[in-house]
């Protein structure tokens, strides 16, 4: 979906060089927020602040479903990510989108454009590492940020992502209470949403509600891209 609808990601060569601002293409203006996707019959699961010790796990249940995902991934927040360079790689190799979710997850709207840009910068220089580029699409932490930020996103290069279902999953990740995130998915899916926000980092959402969330989209035939 977002190669396609949102020029998503700019994949350079692992052997290239980093690409810079000048260097990207995309038809969508920097600095600008998408919130939904109009592409007939796709959805897109998305999901935050790892990579985590169940990433992995969450891996092998997409790989298991044929369905992708996009990973807005920070640097250091839950776990550090030179921890999970295998996870990262391994993200991009089975066909999923990696995308920035800051280095350690602050509330940008709090920050000066130099906190912003030390924030992406050094996210950047782990993803180029790992991967030999990095994304040019990224969620604020906490959806947080106003006029200032996106100047200062836009002029690094970047579009940000929102969603149009947020299953709550971090506030209702037990197994006594995951079925209420389930049933915020259901409902939003049934009022048109289609980008939705989960995170890897909880066990129940990734051993519970997103087998279950699977499940419902192939029962409607739906492809997340």
């Amino acid at each position: 979906m977002y190669k396609k609808l949102l020029s998503y990601i700019v994949l350079v060569s692992h052997a290239l060089a980093v690409p810079t601002l000048s260097a990207r293409q995309s038809d969508v203006p920097y600095g600008t927020v998408i919130y939904s996707c109009t592409r007939p019959g796709v959805v897109a699961l998305t999901f935050d602040d790892g990579p985590f010790i169940y990433t992995q796990e969450l891996l092998n249940t997409l790989r298991a479903s044929g369905q992708r995902a996009t990973f807005f991934v920070n640097g250091q927040n839950w776990g550090n990510i030179n921890n999970h360079v295998s996870t990262i790689r391994r993200m991009v190799a089975e066909g999923h989108q990696v995308a920035s979710h800051t280095w350690s997850h602050p509330d940008l709207a709090t920050l000066d454009a130099a906190g912003v840009t030390s924030q992406m910068r050094q996210l950047e220089a782990a993803l180029s590492s790992i991967l030999g580029y990095f994304p040019q699409y990224m969620r604020p932490p906490y959806f947080s940020y106003n006029d200032a930020t996106l100047r200062t996103l836009g002029s690094l290069g970047y579009h940000v992502i929102q969603c149009d279902i947020d299953t709550l999953d971090w506030r209702y990740n037990t197994p006594a209470t995951i079925g209420t995130s389930y049933s915020i998915y259901e409902n939003g899916l049934n009022g048109g949403g289609r980008i939705s926000l989960m995170h890897d980092v909880h066990r129940t959402t990734v051993q519970t509600l997103v087998p279950r969330v699977l499940s419902l989209l192939a029962q409607r035939g739906l492809r997340c891209e």
